[in-house]
């Protein structure tokens, strides 16, 4: 009968956890970009903070600052003097009280020899090597003393070792001798370019069950073997000069002890040759704490994890120039925080992997740059928050046949109604889905829910030429106000580009010079200290948009912080002045009344509650017949699609 065995699944990553959101990805890292970040930089923050289910890398580097607390209070590097120096007196204990029952001068002079034994531990240990024990359970304190220093001195080399020669044989001491020799073989052989990998796979065969990390191949041997290393010299730096002195002393009589002296200064020397880098014989590690002592090899294995969490740390916080995700050792993070952070390291990785095969990110991987789908997924996303995803509705083609919008003769087809939509509502096709969905009230009647109402197309015939002007001055930025006028200004950029495509867009940035911005120019746009407010400049780039469309609604759209503070010479240069001068009021009155004149009335949003900027706005609004509103100055957006749709109302009736 067959049978199968079940247990918790450990190598790879949950097979029931849920795929990763990339288009959630993506709007966080526009959410960056919004707030004023390099498109790098909004990745940088992305990766950090993680998104959904997947841990980022702050929380990476919050688990292994807890697991370095863990490893710092296990307890003091001096265990095995502290071991050592209790098995020593219980022996001395044991062989005084055997020796006082025997009345004889033989044992009054072996009383003696244990008077003068020297108080350091390691010369003690040395002085009774050769001791002839009376009492047998003296003699088998010493003995576990003994196999004490050679199974620490063993696991302070080779992890686990302790634990392995526990209890063991003469027979299993000569199959570790035998492995450091075949190690150090395989090395020199390594040395001379005849190593291949069959002899490392045999050598693995032989006694693979004494290194429980499982290298693959010699390169990893070594790295795993001089990591170890150098944390036992951290070790042994981190005591006072005298534990240094005993502890030295009792790991040469160990080594001498196991025959082994020769061998592992050879592969000592080794290592260290092979990684230079690993070869920490620095100064002492102080950190760990606690009140019990850890014997050498726990020691030795403490202060290795801890120097593998500093790398691990290091790659975490990515702050060195060229960091990248694949700096990270997987492997370190399986063994120091366990299977779930692998996942989440290995979700991160494809995450930006992803972001670049589906075309949102280009260019390289220390200057990433966002693609026209990025650009339009930020803009869907800024809408989206802004109130409704208006997005998708919209057709593309300037034939009145062609499109449908909120005016003209009905095409007979229908389309599921969205937030701002401006199309009649089909009431016959509403009804029929709130019957067919059948949610009816108890008394019989029908209950219409959002999802069932349709409006039906009609033939376009108006189109309007919309003018977004945006304060990016200095002001902006220090009002916080930055970030939600660049997010309105995307969001107005992709309603009117998928609802209203017929519709000529177009969004002008001015700080003391007034610029044009594409979708993509305005993505990637950083605050600028630059002070100055030139409304001007920007009233005339808006002119210049408006008379290239003259039979198109005009629609124009301010969004500003402060009254005008710069104006454009007759040479081009830009003129600042606070307070503002005259000319500066005059030549920007002189673009209002041109406006007004093309039959622009002019939205103004007032952000800042200044009363000379409302005083300057509401004599522009009464000169030229517009209107002045004061949104939310943080979250300008709504206002400003709502004023959009409106005018555009009133502009097609």
């Amino acid at each position: 009968m067959e049978r199968f065995r079940y247990g918790p699944y450990q190598w790879g990553p949950d097979p029931l956890a849920p795929p990763y959101d990339l288009r959630g990805a993506v709007d966080e890292l526009g959410r960056g970009v919004m707030d004023g970040a390099r498109p790098s930089d909004a990745l940088r923050q992305l990766l950090r903070r993680g998104t959904g289910d997947t841990s980022g890398l702050d929380e990476l580097l919050r688990q292994v600052r807890q697991r370095r607390e863990e490893i710092q209070g296990r307890g003091r590097l001096d265990g095995t003097l502290d071991r050592t120096r209790s098995l020593l007196d219980r022996a001395v204990g044991q062989e005084r009280a055997a020796l006082s029952e025997d009345p004889s001068d033989a044992a009054r002079m072996r009383e003696t020899e244990l008077d003068s034994l020297p108080s350091d531990t390691s010369a003690a240990v040395r002085a009774l090597s050769d001791y002839e024990w009376r009492s047998d359970a003296a003699r088998q304190s010493f003995e576990e003393l003994r196999d004490l220093l050679r199974r620490e001195v063993l696991d302070s080399q080779f992890r686990g070792m302790k634990e392995a020669l526990r209890g063991g044989t003469e027979r299993d001491r000569e199959r570790v001798r035998s492995m450091v020799e075949a190690l150090n073989a395989m090395l020199e052989a390594d040395a001379r370019g005849e190593h291949t990998q069959a002899d490392f796979d045999r050598f693995m065969a032989t006694y693979g069950d004494l290194f429980p990390d499982s290298p693959r191949d010699l390169d990893e041997l070594v790295d795993s073997l001089a990591r170890r290393a150098a944390a036992a010299r951290r070790l042994m730096n981190s005591l006072t000069p005298q534990q240094r002195a005993e502890l030295g002393d009792l790991i040469e009589q160990a080594t001498a002890d196991t025959g082994l002296s020769e061998s592992l200064d050879r592969l000592s020397a080794e290592l260290r040759a092979r990684r230079p880098d690993m070869d920490d014989s620095g100064g002492a590690d102080p950190s760990m704490a606690g009140s019990e002592g850890l014997g050498m090899g726990d020691a030795t294995t403490a202060l290795q994890e801890l120097a593998d969490l500093a790398e691990l740390e290091s790659s975490l916080g990515q702050g060195y120039p060229g960091a990248s995700l694949d700096d990270i050792d997987e492997e370190a993070v399986r063994r120091l925080l366990g299977r779930p952070a692998v996942d989440d390291l290995e979700r991160l990785r494809a995450i930006e992997r992803e972001l670049r095969d589906q075309g949102y990110l280009r260019g390289s991987a220390n200057r990433p740059r966002l693609t026209p789908k990025a650009v339009r997924r930020l803009g869907e996303t800024a809408l989206r928050e802004l109130g409704g995803d208006l997005a998708g509705t919209g057709r593309p083609g300037g034939h009145p046949t062609g499109g449908s919008g909120a005016l003209g003769e009905p095409t007979g087809a229908t389309d599921t109604w969205t937030y701002g939509d401006e199309r009649p509502i089909d009431a016959v096709r509403t009804l029929s889905n709130a019957v067919a969905r059948g949610t009816r009230t108890p008394d019989g009647r029908v209950r219409v829910r959002p999802g069932d109402f349709e409006v039906a197309e009609t033939e376009r015939h108006d189109a309007a030429a919309v003018c977004l002007l945006v304060d990016v001055s200095y002001s902006m930025t220090t009002r916080g106000l930055w970030g939600g006028a660049k997010q309105t200004a995307m969001a107005l950029h992709s309603l009117v580009s998928t609802r209203f495509p017929r519709d000529a867009v177009q969004i002008v940035g001015f700080n003391d010079h007034a610029r044009e911005l594409s979708a993509e120019t305005l993505t990637g746009l950083q605050p600028e200290h630059i002070q100055g407010t030139n409304l001007q400049h920007a009233l005339l780039l808006a002119g210049r948009h408006l008379d290239r469309h003259p039979d198109f609604a005009p629609i124009v759209l301010v969004v500003t912080d402060g009254e005008p503070t710069a104006h454009l010479e007759r040479d081009g240069s830009a003129r600042f002045s606070w307070p503002p001068s005259p000319e500066t009021t005059e030549a920007t009155l002189a673009e209002v009344d041109r406006m007004t004149a093309r039959g622009a009335a002019l939205s103004v949003f007032m952000l800042a509650d200044d009363p000379r900027l409302e005083a300057f706005v509401t004599h522009v609004a009464e000169r030229n017949g517009g209107r002045v509103l004061r949104p939310d100055p943080a979250r300008p957006g709504a206002h400003v699609i709502r004023d959009y749709l409106t005018r555009r109302r009133g502009a097609a009736s």
